[in-house]
């Protein structure tokens, strides 16, 4: 077709330069810029039509399926019209040999990213919604995982194919793959230690995704859990990201696992208190914590130490699981400062007396 055309132009076209009509260079190379045009609008139409139109329709999937391709559709064409443009071009024979395996390579890695993007738009529409609506945090973990081991296939398959295809011996370039893996191995032990850190995660559970831990560190939640390593979220918003050979190695304290948060308040009295007042006091320790909705019922008041200067009461409480500590905290120790002035219990202050003696002047 693109011959025919080179065909309608003038006389002095139709002379041969480097085995090809200028004709024939003007249509090969105008037919290369045009392919790669009408790629760049063919990306525009899905980016901002076609999206348009599905985002009215009732189904998420067609959304997410020209979100995920409308990258390999344009590249098709585009790929599709140089290829196209090249055929009609008479080159040397080596240079052909080295297009035709680039555009074999080319449309095995196209076919292997359309392959993924539809993995990934199929996953997010079935299985993440499923997932999300099971009581098992395991499915949440493992997910991810899958997804990538799935398109690490895909690509290792697309590489094999496109390799073969382009006329290289693949069963070679195995056997040297083979031959150098000893030296690979070797540089490759932290890789080989961070995944068996992730199956220690997966099989032990330490914790899981959305629990506050704190690690190397760092104290934060839990975001994701991968082959090679653990992403939290820190306190300050900082994503860090630890190699999961460091929770092998490493105590790692799961503050999401406590089942409810233990504070002790140690609370000194004066040395002249009365009986009365050190009974009322731990009174109204008592009515405190027994009025306040955030703290469990297995709270303990006691009247326990002389101390040097002080005597000393404690209180012994466990916020529930799930409450604001820092709100409760805040209640507790205002309700306490609160009812103790009122009542004049007074704390006491550090002091010391000292007992000069002094000496007979002879």
């Amino acid at each position: 077709m693109l011959e025919k055309i080179a065909s309608y132009f003038p006389p002095f076209l139709q002379e041969v330069y480097f085995k090809n009509t200028i004709a024939i260079w003007i249509v090969g190379i105008s037919g290369i810029l045009l392919s790669i045009v009408i790629a760049k609008v063919m990306y525009w139409v899905l980016s901002n039509i076609i999206k348009k139109l599905t985002a009215k329709t009732k189904s998420n999937l067609d959304d997410l399926l020209i979100e995920k391709l409308e990258g390999p559709v344009a590249f098709a064409i585009g790929l599709f019209g140089i290829w196209l443009s090249f055929d009609v071009l008479v080159l040397p024979a080596g240079l052909t040999k080295f297009l035709d395996g680039v555009f074999y390579i080319s449309t095995v890695i196209n076919i292997a990213w359309t392959s993924t993007r539809l993995l990934d738009a199929l996953i997010d529409e079935y299985i993440v919604p499923l997932t999300e609506k099971s009581q098992s945090d395991l499915d949440d973990q493992i997910l991810p995982i899958m997804r990538k081991v799935l398109k690490a296939t895909i690509w290792i398959l697309a590489a094999i194919i496109g390799l073969s295809n382009a006329g290289y011996d693949v069963g070679a370039l195995i056997t040297g793959l083979g031959i150098g893996g000893l030296a690979f191995a070797l540089a490759a032990q932290d890789s080989v230690k961070n995944l068996f850190g992730g199956i220690t995660i997966f099989v032990d559970k330490p914790f899981k995704i959305k629990d506050r831990v704190i690690a190397s560190g760092h104290d934060g939640v839990i975001e994701e859990i991968g082959i090679r390593s653990t992403r939290l979220r820190t306190l300050d918003g900082r994503r860090v990201t630890i190699p999961n050979s460091v929770f092998s190695n490493t105590s790692i304290e799961n503050i999401s696992s406590e089942p409810n948060k233990k504070v002790t308040v140690n609370l000194a009295l004066p040395y002249d208190t009365s009986f009365d007042t050190v009974s009322l006091a731990l009174a109204t320790l008592n009515e405190i914590a027994s009025s306040n909705e955030n703290i469990e019922k297995d709270f303990t008041v006691t009247f326990n130490k002389f101390l040097d200067s002080a005597l000393n009461i404690e209180l012994v409480y466990f916020i529930r699981k799930n409450k604001n500590i820092p709100q409760a905290l805040t209640e507790m120790n205002l309700s306490i400062l609160k009812n103790f002035n009122e009542k004049e219990i007074e704390f006491a202050f550090p002091t010391q007396t000292v007992f000069h003696k002094a000496l007979a002047q002879k």
